[in-house]
């Protein structure tokens, strides 16, 4: 085979699986429109790009080492490391832009800047060994092309900040991709070193795993009242909700601070036929009231508030009844450490259970907690 459509083989085969690999984990299709944008298309083009240029260059550069027509030690390595590692950043982008709902745009945008970059250093120090152009034609077109970068990142970044909270590009995203289930985001730690076992559909709805044992909390305990502070998405009050329905009673009140966020997941709850089991509050935690007591509560609120909240309806909770407390891992200090202060104080009784991003199983201790919840942090 001519070396030249060996080379041009190995870069279409290399650009296809990356493409393919882009396709799952965006969750893209070619039979419908979610998720298909120009930008995006432009993303993924530019990391499948940057793998098959990395490609062309080994496999041009091992057949000269084979042909004797390139020294084992040349400026070609060069081309090779620098593209793979640009390759390398570019899909590690790409995985955040999924997991974080970062704007479209930007893997395209950091492509032509460290593209150009790569160009122009080589071209400076090394030799222009990366273009068929030598001087200052490259140079130019190297120039053009970080300048171009810096313009995309100018038109995609300001509309994407102007989006607000994460919590508020989440629903965005949602609205225009719909749910896309993928690996928990979530870092190892040093009690769930495998996050990854666990699904998620984003950085801020609780562990589908988790949401599942909710459901399984709920038909196990029989509650008849069960509170949700942290409503977001209604992932979690769905679940609430599809336990109370199974046992054929119950009511669970949820309370989400944000109305853009209330509203989408009042939508949702409606959408699930759920409303009959579910009193949806838009207010915050801390000046809700509660009437009777509360036999499971699942605390899923903003961090900086959770330990004021959680010691506000601690008085309500009743004994026998089981306080679910999200996000206590030992990468989200704040939580695990107010549960366990709450327990040496005598408040709780606490079981740490080891999933990504945590969760505290507890109950009141009867002897002191009325005495001592309404304690400051």
């Amino acid at each position: 085979m001519d070396t030249t459509v060996y080379i041009l083989a190995v870069s279409a085969v290399m650009a296809a699986v990356v493409v393919y690999a882009e396709f799952r984990r965006r969750r893209l299709s070619m039979t419908r429109a979610a998720g298909w944008r120009l930008l995006s298309v432009l993303d993924i083009a530019s990391t499948a790009a940057s793998a098959a240029i990395a490609a062309a260059m080994l496999v041009l550069f091992m057949t000269g080492i084979w042909l004797g027509r390139i020294e084992l030690r040349s400026q070609a390595q060069w081309g090779i490391i620098s593209y793979i590692a640009i390759f390398l950043f570019l899909w590690g982008e790409g995985h955040r832009q999924v997991q974080f709902q970062r704007p479209r745009g930007i893997v395209f945008a950091e492509w032509l800047i460290l593209a150009g970059a790569n160009q122009f250093l080589a071209s400076a120090f090394l030799g222009d060994f990366l273009s068929l152009h030598r001087g200052l034609t490259a140079n130019i077109v190297s120039a053009v092309a970080v300048l171009v970068g810096i313009v995309v990142i100018a038109m995609v970044v300001p509309p994407f900040v102007k989006k607000g909270s994460e919590y508020h590009r989440i629903l965005q995203h949602l609205v225009e991709e719909g749910e896309c289930v993928q690996q928990e985001y979530a870092a190892p730690t040093p009690e769930c070193p495998n996050p990854k076992l666990w699904k998620m559909v984003d950085s801020q709805t609780t562990e589908l795993e988790v949401l599942d044992f909710l459901k399984c909390l709920v038909t196990t305990l029989k509650p008849s009242l069960i509170v949700e502070t942290g409503t977001f998405l209604g992932y979690g009050t769905i679940k609430l909700a599809e336990g109370a329905r199974a046992n054929g009673f119950g009511k669970v009140i949820t309370i989400e601070y944000d109305p853009v966020i209330y509203a989408k997941a009042r939508e949702r709850i409606q959408a699930a036929g759920l409303s009959d089991w579910v009193e949806c509050r838009n207010e915050s935690s801390l000046d809700t009231r509660i009437n009777g007591k509360i036999d499971l509560y699942f605390s899923d609120s903003a961090l900086a508030i959770r330990e004021q909240e959680i010691r506000q309806l601690l008085p309500q909770v009743n004994p026998q009844g089981v306080i679910a407390i999200h996000d206590a891992s030992s990468q989200f200090e704040v939580i695990r450490k107010a549960a366990l202060q709450m327990e040496r104080e005598g408040l709780l009784s606490v079981v740490l259970l080891p999933t990504p991003r945590g969760l505290v199983l507890a109950q009141r201790r009867t002897g002191n907690a009325g005495k001592r919840s309404a304690a400051k942090p």
